[in-house]
């Protein structure tokens, strides 16, 4: 079936088929949070992109091979209320952004820095520091050599504006400029985005709205 993005807690896993990563999405916990299982096809190892919460849809979803790695976002507790179930029954290696680990309550293993790479098997993914919804949000970039483009934009993008930067507008002026910058600004408009709750979009169908998030302010 063709992948749609459209998930809902309690529902099935959502699985966008790549030539060399399968990308499986499910939706966990109250605040119905995204998470994705990257699996690298070649090498069948997976990288998990938030455990939100609900660790028996997430292991159930990873199943028997297991995980390498679990990728966290950013620091807020939606985003990590599973990850210590998750990494203790996985053993896999904990990343999140440099300037969030002192706010994740289960030890991070590889602080991640602008422009660090993050593997799972062949398949390569650069994190993007993204400041301004926490201080040390990362996306991960993955860049498809027989495709588009594909950014996990934890909760710094969605359909419709940047995240939540609680009317603060030094924190609003600071993840706008870094979300056009970094993702826009480098990314085509073709490039698939997989945000940290709700639906999916693409960087063309948001980019003609950039001049009136700036305007409005959130």
């Amino acid at each position: 079936m063709t992948y749609s993005g459209a998930v809902k807690v309690g529902g099935p896993a959502d699985v966008h088929e790549l030539r060399d990563l399968m990308i499986s999405k499910v939706a966990v916990g109250p605040m119905d949070n995204n998470a994705y299982v990257l699996r690298c096809r070649a090498t069948d190892e997976q990288l998990l992109i938030d455990a939100a919460d609900d660790a028996g849809t997430l292991l159930t979803l990873i199943g028997d091979d297991g995980i390498t790695s679990v990728v966290t976002t950013h620091r807020h507790g939606d985003h990590w209320q599973a990850l210590a179930e998750v990494v203790a029954t996985t053993g896999a290696r904990t990343y999140a952004g440099r300037d969030d680990v002192d706010g994740i309550p289960v030890p991070t293993d590889v602080p991640v820095g602008d422009g660090d790479t993050i593997r799972v098997g062949h398949v390569e993914l650069t994190a993007r520091h993204l400041v301004g919804h926490t201080p040390g949000s990362i996306a991960l970039v993955y860049d498809d050599p027989h495709g588009h483009p594909h950014v996990f934009t934890g909760d710094c993008l969605f359909p419709g504006g940047v995240g939540n930067t609680r009317k603060d507008p030094k924190a609003f002026a600071s993840l706008i400029h870094d979300v056009e910058t970094k993702i826009f600004g480098t990314l085509p408009d073709e490039t698939w985005v997989y945000p940290g709750h709700g639906n999916d979009t693409t960087l063309g169908s948001e980019r003609p709205h950039l001049p009136e998030w700036r305007a409005r302010g959130w």
